[in-house]
């Protein structure tokens, strides 16, 4: 069946849509702009006659019903999030499109100083000759997760325009605020009533992610021994350097983003914030065995004790609060679900790739909410930065593997 690509043209418009998450708001979404982008998405799916909605929070849903002989077929879900991280300005996106990139560096033309190359960026020496979608230089892309928006959008698209194509029920779903950890506080699960799912918000072609860190947050607050600075001697305890003395005490060689890899978890520190009264530190704690966290908080906890405790009427607390769990835990009950994007990958000749992810996606939360949901690549690189880029081709391939993953489905699934 014709597949005819439209995922270039529909990036290219969505980042142009600023969707900027943001993390100190209290409001869902955190920012009312992300639902601009879910309005112009309601308006696409319904132009393709799919029965769909927008609710209160910005969730935007479309149903496509199963045209199979089978009655027996569970209903998937496609979701890929609306929102950009808040670590590089979304506003104002000029994408630019790079057409049979000839390998030469990417001098990004509103920043010269912005040159994306292959030397920065190993990925992109498997890229040469594809078209590559990049920003202008000022800003982040956006492809994290526009790019799994407009494949899941061309996906639709291809349902759509071939009606012999044979599938069982779907499922679409567009979230806010995924940047921020709140992409599915407001989701209503009997709404989206589905029964597997997948992420579009991977990175290199062929990736395949069902085992994600398990994530808690973790806040200390230091309270000091406030007192007038010119009368002080003697008296006053500063709570923030009773708070940098701890921060000192962490390990330099281990522990931390920067001296991890693999399956190893950290402990990272990501604000401090305070005076003389009192601060606060705020950390995030990660780690592919769930159980591990709370032995990496007892540890952080000992060691901020051991610093406190050395001065008299300094007092501390200590807040642990869950985030997302290993996506693992659940999808080991359903390999299934990873074996038949797999099958479609290598029927859309896309070599597989599983990767372990160092982080979370709503599919590591949707997984314990009763939507196991591994993460499917979308070409997606360099994001949260202004040389996010994506090949054009890998977001097209990725479009073919959900073509052949559903088809696996309808002909592979028995109950």
């Amino acid at each position: 069946m014709p597949y005819t690509s439209t995922v270039a043209e529909r990036l290219m418009r969505y980042v142009q849509i600023d969707t900027e998450a943001d993390p100190n708001s209290t409001t869902f979404p955190s920012s009312e702009k992300q639902k601009d982008l879910g309005r112009l998405l309601l308006k696409e799916l319904e132009d393709l006659g799919i029965e769909s909605e927008m609710d209160e929070w910005g969730y935007v849903f479309g149903f496509i019903p199963s045209n199979s002989e089978r009655n027996d077929l569970p209903t998937i879900c496609f979701c890929a999030h609306m929102d950009t991280a808040p670590d590089c300005s979304g506003k104002d996106v000029k994408p630019i499109l790079h057409k049979a990139w000839n390998g030469e560096p990417i001098i990004l033309p509103d920043d010269p100083s912005q040159i994306i190359t292959k030397e920065k960026h190993a990925y992109l020496n498997e890229k040469i000759g594809d078209d590559i979608i990049t920003a202008s230089g000022l800003t982040l892309l956006g492809a994290d997760d526009k790019a799994g928006v407009a494949c899941i959008m061309d996906y639709t698209k291809f349902v759509i325009d071939n009606p012999d194509y044979t599938h069982g029920p779907i499922r679409i779903l567009f979230t806010p605020d995924e940047e921020v950890g709140r992409g599915v506080d407001k989701l209503d699960m009997k709404k989206l009533n589905a029964d597997f799912g997948y992420t579009l918000d991977g990175g290199i072609a062929g990736s395949i992610e069902d085992e994600s860190f398990s994530a808690d947050a973790v806040t200390i607050k230091i309270t000091g021994v406030p007192a007038h600075p010119g009368y002080a001697k003697n008296k006053m305890i500063h709570a923030v350097k009773v708070g940098a003395e701890f921060i000192e005490r962490l390990p330099k060689d281990s522990w931390s983003p920067e001296t991890t890899e693999g399956r190893e978890g950290f402990v990272h520190p990501v604000a401090f914030n305070g005076g003389m009264e009192s601060c606060e530190i705020k950390f995030i704690i990660r780690d592919h065995i769930t159980v591990k966290l709370a032995e990496y908080e007892e540890k952080l906890e000992s060691m901020i004790k051991s610093v406190v405790d050395k001065y008299e009427g300094v007092t501390y607390s200590f807040d642990a609060q869950e985030q997302y769990r290993n996506m693992k835990e659940v999808i080991k009950t359903v390999p299934f679900v990873t074996d038949f994007a797999i099958e479609g990958m290598e029927r859309a000749g896309v070599t597989p790739k599983p990767v372990i992810i160092r982080g979370g996606t709503d599919g590591s939360r949707l997984s314990f909410m009763g939507l196991p949901c591994p993460n499917i690549f979308t070409g997606e690189m360099a994001i949260h930065s202004k040389h996010e880029y994506v090949s054009v081709q890998d977001m097209e391939n990725a479009v073919k593997t959900m073509i052949e993953t559903i088809s696996v489905w309808e002909e592979k699934y028995s109950g």
